[in-house]
């Protein structure tokens, strides 16, 4: 896990410095809305590494996901003068942002107290595994790639809102086939987030009422609805969102690629490896998730729907 973390690392730096020096120089009113951004961001990262070190609970980060991209998106509409495209993607990200903080609350994540809430089951596993017996290097850990690069991964998603400052091309047809698909997505997200919860409490309420699990619930893992066709579509409807919402960014340049692509690709890798490590859990806990891994796509629907033994 550490040479995974630490190339994750390594590329939140790498790939902006090199996208960014092929792209054209950010021009003054991008670099004082970065700076602003940049202070945001150590701030928020600052305090999720102290509250999670004092706490010992390693969801700080987990908290901010769905938030701190709102007021980024919105301090970036501000010094763009609240153009048309920029507030477009302001009100998207929101959107966004609304229904994952909803999802994220209903499933315990937050506390009056806020540095409570339940903490991803993840966390616990992995720091109970091999690298980290010496309390040392996992407050390392935490503070490289629980805070600083989670963290920042999340800034850099939003960046394709300060390339769009300045642009003078017009708001047009193509931005709004953008946000038609990113609410499209948000919408797959939602549905796949309501199946998964759906099924889960239901499964936990049979065991808490002492009664024997049937199909589908003696699985033990979500396979039904959009879960049939994709082992992780939530994952592949979040992707997909930022992925779509950098393309605002060259609608707004003209160009295809430039330096502000480097957060939808790193999120990408962030989710190959948070889906690789939910899964080696998933495998040895539920017997029938090796097959559930051979007969469903991870991603994307390119096989067949399954069909649990009942």
């Amino acid at each position: 896990m550490w040479r995974i973390a630490l190339f994750l690392i390594f590329t939140l730096v790498a790939v902006p410095v090199a996208t960014y020096y092929y792209d054209e120089p950010l021009t003054d009113l991008q670099w004082a809305t970065m700076k602003t951004l940049l202070w945001v961001y150590g701030i928020a990262a600052g305090i999720c590494f102290l509250v999670s070190t004092i706490t010992d609970n390693f969801s700080q980060v987990d908290k901010l996901w769905s938030v701190i991209p709102i007021p980024y998106a919105w301090i970036t509409a501000y010094y763009a003068d609240f153009g048309p495209r920029v507030t477009l993607m302001a009100v998207l990200v929101s959107l966004w942002g609304a229904r994952l903080t909803f999802n994220f609350g209903r499933r315990g994540g937050y506390s009056w107290k806020f540095w409570t809430g339940e903490e991803d089951y993840r966390w616990s596993i992995l720091r109970a595994r091999p690298g980290f017996e010496q309390n040392w290097k996992w407050i390392l850990f935490n503070l490289l790639f629980i805070s600083a690069y989670q963290m920042g991964l999340i800034l850099m998603m939003t960046l394709p809102a300060v390339e769009a400052i300045g642009s003078d091309v017009p708001l047009g047809i193509w931005d709004y086939v953008l946000a038609a698909i990113i609410v499209g997505l948000i919408i797959i997200e939602f549905l796949a987030d309501q199946q998964q919860y759906d099924y889960q409490q239901k499964k936990h309420a049979l065991k808490k009422e002492g009664k024997e699990l049937e199909y589908p619930y003696n699985l033990g893992f979500t396979h039904t609805g959009l879960w049939g066709y994709m082992r992780h579509p939530n994952y592949m409807a979040e992707q997909g969102i930022w992925l779509v919402f950098y393309f605002f960014s060259v609608v707004a340049t003209g160009t295809w690629i430039n330096w502000s692509i480097a957060g939808s690709l790193l999120l990408v890798l962030l989710f190959k490896g948070s889906s690789d490590f939910s899964e080696s859990i998933s495998t040895p806990k539920y017997p029938e998730y090796k097959r559930y891994q051979k007969e469903v796509g991870r991603f994307l629907p390119i096989k067949k729907k399954f069909v649990g033994k009942k």
